[in-house]
């Protein structure tokens, strides 16, 4: 009860001060996104439960009707998770992805940089397919077993921490945040990256990253106090060669459906339906790999806070708050277009610091859209160094589930974590600002 009174007394605080420069309505609006936002990150009730309140509050409060805010949650862009996490249920479920990750460690040295790099590489990769909170939690014995060494320690559970956000935005599945910014642009009917188009031009962050954050953790680290590591790769069987033979099919289907403007124009399928159906093909009779218990790994409560994003975002949309906001702080037009990207950058990698990464990109898309829509393709840009920056938060636990996991091991301390993870956010900002501007464009 303490986490709801709490809650209850932020929204107030919130609507009190709102009222000096907003409407009523936009008040309440911001107030309710204001409770959320403190539920999420008390978790003073469980995350799905907290995700279907807006069904509730928008129409109770006179924000929208529940006939607008219900969709939210049945979005097309939903089943492509849905399908995405079968896949991904199914690799877990056969223990895959141990040998992806026998690979790469073998990949390094076996010195307290070569395991950094390996952990976070390892971390990002997986993270790209599975969920980062579920690699965090795998790879976490790991890091704890490597050395007795407290500040090599900290380094390795930071290294997977760090590597899991970074990867997670390798593919439009492999975040929150990617998820509601192609939902925002279908509906906005601006064009949404492909899943191809999205990797090639993601790529370049993350491995950026994947050079910077690794070195940042691994100065001032000597060559000892690390233990052999058993990198045996596993052998594998016909089960295992079978799910990789349907998954290099599926990366084979995506590649030749992405087009490559104006030269290849792809074949045209909904990539929605390509990822459902791989998802459903999990189940077939001697094909598949999944029981329909197996679902219940699906993380049903990701769902409900899709919607809640995608209700927010239309709130915010349809009763003009996101124009008043953007009014507010027009001034950001002026400016030239890297800083343009810069500041966006910077504003959404630290505000994701106390606050969920996908309630502040709800928010921050119907705001930055007000700018985007008078910006032609740059604006589309913007909206993406946005969204790519708000899963880049290193400084804080309650900043990504990834964080919060390693934070749990009582390892790291707060102040550890936010002294490198500062200067792994202004290398995130940097980065995102840069193949933004002269990658994305």
């Amino acid at each position: 009860m303490k986490g709801l009174f709490v809650a209850f007394l932020i929204a107030l605080g919130f609507y009190g001060v709102s009222l000096l420069g907003f409407t009523n309505e936009h008040s309440l609006l911001i107030a309710i996104v204001a409770f959320l936002v403190t539920l999420w990150t008390n978790e003073a009730l469980p995350l799905g439960v907290v995700s279907l309140l807006p069904l509730i509050l928008f129409p109770a409060l006179g924000i929208i009707d529940v006939n607008t805010v219900a969709p939210n949650y049945s979005k097309t862009i939903i089943f492509l998770f849905i399908g995405g996490f079968m896949m991904a249920i199914a690799v877990e479920k056969i223990g895959l992805h141990k040998y992806f990750s026998a690979k790469l460690l073998n990949l390094f040295p076996q010195t307290p940089r070569g395991i950094i790099y390996a952990l976070a590489i390892t971390a990002a990769l997986l993270s790209a397919l599975l969920s980062n909170t579920t690699i965090t939690l795998m790879l976490l014995p790991i890091g704890l077993f490597l050395t007795e060494n407290l500040k090599l320690k900290v380094r390795f559970l930071l290294a997977i921490a760090y590597g899991a956000s970074i990867g997670g935005i390798i593919t439009p599945i492999g975040t929150a945040p990617n998820m509601l910014l192609i939902g925002f642009l279908e509906d906005k009917g601006l064009e949404a990256p492909s899943f191809g188009e999205w990797i090639f031009m993601v790529s370049p962050v993350a491995i950026a990253m994947l050079l910077i954050v690794p070195f940042i953790l691994s100065l001032g680290l000597k060559n000892e106090c690390v233990k052999d590591i058993d990198t045996k790769i596993p052998k594998l069987d016909d089960i295992h060669k079978r799910l990789l033979y349907i998954l290099g099919g599926l990366a084979f289907l995506l590649l030749i459906n992405t087009p490559l403007k104006p030269y290849y124009m792809g074949l045209g399928l909904d990539e929605k339906l390509i990822l459902l159906g791989f998802g459903l093909l999990m189940f077939m009779p001697k094909i598949g790999f999944l029981e329909w218990e197996d679902t219940r790994k699906l993380p049903y409560e990701i769902i409900f806070l899709f919607g809640a994003g995608f209700s927010i975002a239309t709130a915010f949309s349809q009763t003009g708050l996101a124009a008043e906001i953007a009014q507010k702080i027009s001034f950001i037009s002026t400016m030239p277009l890297f800083w343009m990207f810069l500041f966006v950058a910077l504003f959404v990698s630290f505000s994701t610091e106390v606050t969920s990464n996908t309630a502040l990109t709800s928010i921050a898309l119907p705001i930055f859209y007000e700018f985007a829509k008078d910006m032609g393709s740059d604006g589309v840009v913007m909206m993406m160094v946005a969204t790519i920056a708000a899963s880049y938060a290193f400084m804080l636990p309650i900043a990504t589930p990834p964080n919060a996991i390693v934070m749990s091991s009582k390892v790291i301390k707060v102040g550890v974590m936010a002294k490198i993870g500062f200067f792994a956010n202004i290398a995130g900002v940097i980065v995102v600002a840069s193949v933004g501007y002269l990658l994305w464009r």
